[in-house]
Protein backbone atom coordinates (compact mmCIF):
# COMPACT_ATOMS: atom_id res chain seq x y z
CA UNK A 1 0.00 0.00 0.00
CA UNK A 2 2.54 2.60 0.69
CA UNK A 3 4.77 1.97 -2.38
CA UNK A 4 1.55 2.55 -4.60
CA UNK A 5 0.68 5.82 -2.21
CA UNK A 6 4.02 7.43 -2.81
CA UNK A 7 4.84 5.85 -6.71
CA UNK A 8 5.33 9.47 -7.70
CA UNK A 9 5.98 13.15 -7.63
CA UNK A 10 2.73 14.09 -8.66
CA UNK A 11 0.98 11.59 -6.19
CA UNK A 12 2.64 13.60 -3.41
CA UNK A 13 1.87 16.94 -4.96
CA UNK A 14 -1.95 16.60 -4.92
CA UNK A 15 -2.07 14.93 -1.76
CA UNK A 16 -0.79 18.29 -0.14
CA UNK A 17 -3.30 19.90 -2.27
CA UNK A 18 -5.83 18.14 -1.35
CA UNK A 19 -5.34 17.16 1.76
CA UNK A 20 -4.21 20.44 2.84
CA UNK A 21 -7.67 22.22 1.43
CA UNK A 22 -10.31 19.22 2.90
CA UNK A 23 -13.18 21.02 2.61
CA UNK A 24 -12.72 21.96 -1.18
CA UNK A 25 -13.23 20.69 -4.59
CA UNK A 26 -11.23 20.98 -7.61
CA UNK A 27 -11.55 19.46 -10.98
CA UNK A 28 -8.87 18.27 -12.73
CA UNK A 29 -7.60 21.19 -14.81
CA UNK A 30 -8.00 23.55 -12.28
CA UNK A 31 -5.53 20.97 -10.31
CA UNK A 32 -3.16 20.86 -12.89
CA UNK A 33 -3.16 24.60 -13.52
CA UNK A 34 -2.33 24.97 -9.53
CA UNK A 35 0.55 22.56 -9.49
CA UNK A 36 1.48 23.24 -13.17
CA UNK A 37 1.59 19.65 -14.13
CA UNK A 38 0.23 17.47 -16.97
CA UNK A 39 -3.86 17.16 -16.69
CA UNK A 40 -3.35 13.88 -18.30
CA UNK A 41 -1.22 12.77 -15.24
CA UNK A 42 -3.16 14.26 -12.49
CA UNK A 43 -6.03 12.45 -14.23
CA UNK A 44 -4.06 9.56 -13.51
CA UNK A 45 -3.30 9.96 -9.90
CA UNK A 46 -6.32 10.82 -8.88
CA UNK A 47 -8.39 7.95 -9.96
CA UNK A 48 -5.62 5.91 -8.64
CA UNK A 49 -6.40 7.84 -5.23
CA UNK A 50 -10.13 7.18 -5.85
CA UNK A 51 -9.53 3.08 -6.06
CA UNK A 52 -7.61 3.45 -2.83
CA UNK A 53 -10.81 5.45 -1.34
CA UNK A 54 -8.02 8.31 -0.47
CA UNK A 55 -10.10 11.06 -2.82
CA UNK A 56 -13.43 11.05 -3.35
CA UNK A 57 -14.89 12.74 -6.80
CA UNK A 58 -18.15 14.12 -7.66
CA UNK A 59 -19.69 15.11 -11.09
CA UNK A 60 -21.55 17.95 -11.65
CA UNK A 61 -22.47 18.93 -14.95
CA UNK A 62 -19.75 18.05 -17.29
CA UNK A 63 -17.00 18.56 -14.94
CA UNK A 64 -15.40 16.22 -12.26
CA UNK A 65 -14.64 17.20 -8.95
CA UNK A 66 -12.06 15.79 -6.67
CA UNK A 67 -11.51 16.52 -2.93
CA UNK A 68 -10.19 14.61 -0.06
CA UNK A 69 -11.69 11.90 1.71
CA UNK A 70 -12.35 12.84 5.41
CA UNK A 71 -13.80 9.52 6.34
CA UNK A 72 -11.11 7.70 5.29
CA UNK A 73 -8.88 5.52 8.09
CA UNK A 74 -5.74 7.23 6.30
CA UNK A 75 -7.30 10.84 6.15
CA UNK A 76 -5.33 12.10 9.31
CA UNK A 77 -2.50 9.81 9.40
CA UNK A 78 -1.77 11.26 5.31
CA UNK A 79 -2.46 14.91 6.51
CA UNK A 80 -0.06 14.45 9.54
CA UNK A 81 2.27 12.89 7.11
CA UNK A 82 2.16 15.50 4.62
CA UNK A 83 2.80 18.16 7.03
CA UNK A 84 5.60 17.08 8.29
CA UNK A 85 7.50 16.22 5.34
CA UNK A 86 6.67 19.29 3.76
CA UNK A 87 7.33 21.84 6.84
CA UNK A 88 5.54 24.79 7.08
CA UNK A 89 7.26 26.00 3.88
CA UNK A 90 5.63 23.33 1.71
CA UNK A 91 2.15 22.89 3.52
CA UNK A 92 1.82 27.04 2.81
CA UNK A 93 2.61 26.30 -1.09
CA UNK A 94 -0.50 23.93 -1.22
CA UNK A 95 -2.57 26.56 1.11
CA UNK A 96 -1.44 29.49 -1.26
CA UNK A 97 -2.44 27.69 -4.83
CA UNK A 98 -5.36 26.75 -3.38
CA UNK A 99 -6.06 30.20 -3.10
CA UNK A 100 -5.49 30.89 -5.95
CA UNK A 101 -2.82 33.75 -4.81
CA UNK A 102 -0.45 35.02 -7.93
CA UNK A 103 3.09 35.12 -5.85
CA UNK A 104 4.13 34.60 -2.29
CA UNK A 105 7.12 34.56 -0.29
CA UNK A 106 8.09 34.67 3.35
CA UNK A 107 10.25 37.06 4.29
CA UNK A 108 12.23 38.53 7.81
CA UNK A 109 13.90 36.61 10.48
CA UNK A 110 12.45 33.22 8.98
CA UNK A 111 13.91 33.56 5.35
CA UNK A 112 16.93 35.12 7.17
CA UNK A 113 17.29 31.57 9.01
CA UNK A 114 16.92 32.57 12.37
CA UNK A 115 14.12 30.40 15.17
CA UNK A 116 11.30 32.74 15.61
CA UNK A 117 8.05 32.54 16.70
CA UNK A 118 6.32 34.42 14.27
CA UNK A 119 6.65 33.96 10.23
CA UNK A 120 6.05 36.84 7.96
CA UNK A 121 4.58 36.02 4.80
CA UNK A 122 3.70 37.96 1.89
CA UNK A 123 0.92 36.98 -0.65
CA UNK A 124 -0.29 38.58 -4.27
CA UNK A 125 -3.56 38.25 -5.04
CA UNK A 126 -5.61 35.32 -2.87
CA UNK A 127 -8.93 34.85 -1.92
CA UNK A 128 -10.12 35.43 1.16
CA UNK A 129 -10.49 31.98 2.56
CA UNK A 130 -6.53 32.11 2.80
CA UNK A 131 -6.76 33.50 6.09
CA UNK A 132 -9.32 30.53 7.06
CA UNK A 133 -6.36 28.17 5.93
CA UNK A 134 -3.55 30.09 7.57
CA UNK A 135 -5.03 29.94 11.22
CA UNK A 136 -5.31 25.99 10.13
CA UNK A 137 -1.39 25.81 9.19
CA UNK A 138 -0.90 28.22 12.88
CA UNK A 139 -2.43 25.53 14.64
CA UNK A 140 -0.76 22.17 13.47
CA UNK A 141 2.61 24.00 13.29
CA UNK A 142 2.20 25.91 16.49
CA UNK A 143 3.97 29.51 14.71
CA UNK A 144 2.07 32.31 14.25
CA UNK A 145 1.92 33.66 10.73
CA UNK A 146 1.90 37.52 10.27
CA UNK A 147 0.17 37.73 6.61
CA UNK A 148 0.52 40.90 4.32
CA UNK A 149 -2.15 40.37 1.42
CA UNK A 150 -2.01 43.13 -1.34
CA UNK A 151 -3.95 42.72 -4.66
CA UNK A 152 -2.06 42.38 -7.81
CA UNK A 153 -3.09 45.95 -8.66
CA UNK A 154 -1.77 47.88 -5.62
CA UNK A 155 1.26 45.66 -5.29
CA UNK A 156 2.18 47.11 -9.36
CA UNK A 157 1.44 50.65 -7.96
CA UNK A 158 3.24 50.69 -4.59
CA UNK A 159 6.39 48.92 -6.55
CA UNK A 160 6.05 52.05 -9.23
CA UNK A 161 5.88 54.67 -6.62
CA UNK A 162 8.42 53.06 -4.79
CA UNK A 163 6.71 52.47 -1.73
CA UNK A 164 9.21 52.63 1.67
CA UNK A 165 7.64 49.65 3.31
CA UNK A 166 7.50 47.37 0.34
CA UNK A 167 11.77 48.02 -1.00
CA UNK A 168 12.12 47.31 2.54
CA UNK A 169 10.52 43.81 2.12
CA UNK A 170 11.89 43.18 -0.85
CA UNK A 171 14.81 44.35 -0.59
CA UNK A 172 16.11 41.66 2.40
CA UNK A 173 16.16 37.60 1.80
CA UNK A 174 13.11 35.96 1.23
CA UNK A 175 11.78 32.36 0.59
CA UNK A 176 9.46 32.35 -2.38
CA UNK A 177 6.79 29.90 -2.15
CA UNK A 178 5.28 30.76 -5.15
CA UNK A 179 4.95 32.94 -8.99
CA UNK A 180 7.35 35.32 -9.56
CA UNK A 181 7.40 39.16 -8.34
Amino acid sequence: MLKSLFSSSIRADVLSLLLNSPDEQFYIREIAKLLRKNPSGIKRELDNLEKMDIVTSEKIVNLKYFQANKESPLFSELKNLITKSLGLPGALKAVLRASGAKAAFLYGPYAEGDDVTAVDLFVIGASSSLTRELKDLERRFDQKIDCTLMEEDEYRLKKKKGDSNLKKILSGKRITLIGRL
